[in-house]
């Protein structure tokens, strides 16, 4: 089966990580001819390409694909995308990210590529967005949804909000969570001492972090400011943020103004198997993002046994179970954030429990072969005709000893 993933870039990312567990999984599998086509990996935030072509994975180039909206190049990559696929021939084609999804899925349809299929890792419409680029991308996602044999979302918030925007019927839809090196998270705090160590954090100290492209509507501001209130009660406190991008003089100077800098470690870009062990320094993770689909470092802190605190926005309610595996907060809600943060940093054990009951409940979820397993199914679901339904994902798919059911029952693809 010759199968075509096209992304927009693959710098450090969560969907990007995604895409390169996917396609380095089926790659591993009997019968595939995997192909990944991207546009360069410009910016701060390094890449994953060398990674894909190190481990065997056919790695095509356009040039003319970025993620900025510029009619005359993006015209030229659905002529370079359409070229490329009636050379390539393949049976399915698989896009991710929003300028990608767009153009790929036209010069697949183009191609008269017999399977089309899209995951949405984060919505391309969103309520921190122009009204006018909102109505524009709601319009594109719904025309190209069209000819979209099946839609994958790495969270059910992703297709409850696609549905509800009018993109396409329920049924054409299908959770698959995001998957990871789980093994990686889970044995992480063995290098705890040595990442402290490093970091300049005595073990007195509590550390709080967060991992994430220094962008906008990543919030770090939010944690700064978060710091800024904490501090004077809890001179102890200290904070780690892993991840760079066009935002960190701002958000240095920000914690400059605020008196804060001398208590915030900016780590800077790091290679994405070492994000377990910075995880392994932190006593606890917030994610004030405004905007995700399903941040994945929410269930690498929990496998690696942390609490987490974030902004309660698209799926992050599916593994930060309120007051269980941590603390849900209203977006911009800085007070409620302060207080959730205060609540684990005086009291330990409960973030203790809290991170135990999110390693307990996610572990098998999130991991990358799970997730593999379940694109495969998909993928011969759709070469066969066959219906494909959502399985529950924890009686399914999340006990460690359960038996696995076939993908394909349920509803019809259409």
């Amino acid at each position: 089966m010759k199968v075509v993933h096209i992304i927009t870039r693959m710098i450090l990312g969560g969907a990007q990580e995604n895409t390169l567990y996917t396609v380095l999984g089926l790659n591993q599998k009997p019968g595939y001819e995997v192909t990944l086509v991207t546009g360069p990996a410009i910016g701060p935030e390094g890449e994953l390409l060398e990674e894909a072509r190190k481990s065997g994975i056919r790695v095509m180039l356009v040039p003319e694909m970025r993620r900025e909206i510029h009619p005359w190049r993006d015209f030229q990559t659905l002529l370079s995308l359409t070229r490329l696929l009636k050379e390539l021939s393949p049976e399915i084609v698989h896009t991710h990210s929003s300028k990608a999804g767009i153009l790929g899925r036209l010069a697949a349809r183009r191609a008269h590529v017999p399977f089309i299929l899209h995951t949405i890792h984060g919505q391309a419409f969103h309520p921190n967005q122009n009204w006018i680029l909102n109505t524009l991308f709601k319009n594109l996602e719904w025309y190209v949804s069209r000819f979209t044999d099946r839609i994958i979302t790495v969270a059910d918030a992703m297709r409850d909000q696609a549905v509800a925007a009018g993109i396409a019927p329920a049924s054409k839809f299908i959770t698959i969570y995001s998957g990871m090196d789980v093994g990686a998270f889970l044995n992480g705090h063995g290098r705890r001492t040595e990442m402290r160590r490093k970091l300049g954090f005595g073990e007195e100290q509590t550390v709080v972090g967060k991992v994430a492209r220094l962008a906008p509507l990543k919030g770090y501001e939010y944690i700064i400011e978060l710091a800024h209130e904490l501090m004077p009660r809890h001179p102890e406190l200290r904070f780690l943020f892993v991840g760079d991008g066009q935002l960190r003089t701002e958000l240095e100077a920000q914690a400059q103004r605020l008196g804060v800098r001398d208590r915030i470690v900016f780590a800077g870009l790091v290679p994405a198997q070492e994000v377990p062990a910075y995880l392994s320094a932190m006593d606890i993770l917030v994610h004030a993002s405004l905007r995700e689909g399903l941040a994945r470092v929410l269930p690498q802190a929990l496998i690696s046994g942390k609490p987490v605190v974030s902004f309660d926005v698209d799926g992050a309610r599916e593994v930060v179970r309120n007051e269980e595996t941590g603390f849900l907060v209203r977006a911009k809600d800085l007070r409620g954030l302060v207080e959730s943060v205060e609540k684990l940093v005086a009291q330990p054990a409960l973030g203790k429990r809290m991170g135990e009951r999110g390693r307990e409940l996610f572990t098998r979820q999130f991991d990358q072969e799970v997730m593999v397993d379940r694109i495969d199914e998909l993928y011969h679901c759709l070469e066969a005709g066959q219906p494909a339904s959502q399985p529950p994902q924890e009686s399914r798919w999340a006990s460690p000893g359960g038996e696995r059911q076939h993908l394909a029952e349920g509803r019809n693809l259409s």
